[in-house]
């Protein structure tokens, strides 16, 4: 597609000489027919590429499926913000790449809308989500502490610094803000999660039956996500509770057999079928 540009790029400047000499009048009629030419020919490209653009975007979905992740799934919406020297620009590429699944080129492009508009939330946000997918824990949990200055009861936020802390095994902070997002419950997803979250951070410190507890709120909350029915399989494993925790992960498969979650279901539920541990 770079060819494709400097193709259109050298027959628009050789257009511009063509307007710009003295015999430009007399081939006016011949000009007018090229810019119609490129013209359309642009619009068929433009049409072409939209259409490749959203079969990319088919495919990107495809590969996030290939990865069983606990981090929650990125549904912010799409920025609509005042246009700061241009900053606006960086933070819809910045949005449109976290989508696309170029963690890496979202960072690049949000770190550029910050530095056009300092301490936009939303450039913030955004930025913490790319950096969190990346697994740079330290600097993704300053975006989202930024955030939470200014907005202290933004659910979503406040959940993923709860992830964060759990990822870095900082249960008792994990504890503190996961809780407080769902005193909140000003974000269906947030409550969803928190309780999820909650349930990893109990299950960490072998404290099964209170893990228990909140992946059973989780599924009541969330029936389709499926890593609940994985992690409630394993609370109930560990806690001696086999017949229990074998039925989990049945049931995990039998919601959703494409889910990459439902598989693992299925190959656990097989291990331990054949004497393994999980």
């Amino acid at each position: 597609m770079a060819e494709c540009g400097d193709a259109y790029r050298a027959r628009l400047a050789g257009l511009t000489a063509r307007l710009d000499a003295p015999s430009a009048a007399a081939e006016r009629d011949t000009i007018r027919a090229d810019l119609i030419t490129l013209g359309k020919a642009l619009e068929q490209d433009l049409l072409d590429l939209t259409v490749l653009k959203e079969e990319a975007k088919s495919l990107v979905e495809k590969w996030k499926g290939l990865q069983a992740t606990l981090a929650p799934a990125f549904s912010a919406e799409r920025p609509i913000v005042a246009d700061h020297i241009g900053a606006s620009t960086f933070m819809e590429k910045g949005w449109s790449r976290i989508s696309l699944g170029d963690y890496a080129g979202a960072e690049d492009s949000l770190q550029k809308a910050l530095r056009l508009a300092p301490n936009d939330p939303q450039a913030e946000s955004l930025l913490g989500w790319a950096l969190m997918l990346q697994e740079k824990y330290d600097d993704a949990l300053m975006q989202f502490q930024k955030v939470l200055m200014r907005e202290p009861g933004n659910a979503l936020a406040r959940i993923n610094v709860g992830y964060i802390c759990l990822k870095k095994r900082i249960f008792g902070e994990a504890i503190e803000h996961l809780s407080r997002a769902i005193r909140l419950d000003s974000d269906r997803k947030a409550t969803l999660y928190a309780h999820f979250y909650l349930g990893l951070v109990y299950l960490e410190r072998d404290m099964f039956e209170d893990a228990q507890t909140f992946f059973q709120k989780t599924l009541r909350l969330g029936p389709n996500l499926i890593e609940a029915y994985y992690e409630l399989g394993r609370a109930y494993w560990f806690n001696g509770q086999r017949d229990e925790a074998q039925q989990t992960w049945r049931d995990g498969f039998a919601t959703n057999k494409f889910n990459p979650w439902g598989k693992k279901c299925a190959e656990v539920l097989k291990t331990v079928e054949q004497g393994g541990e999980p």
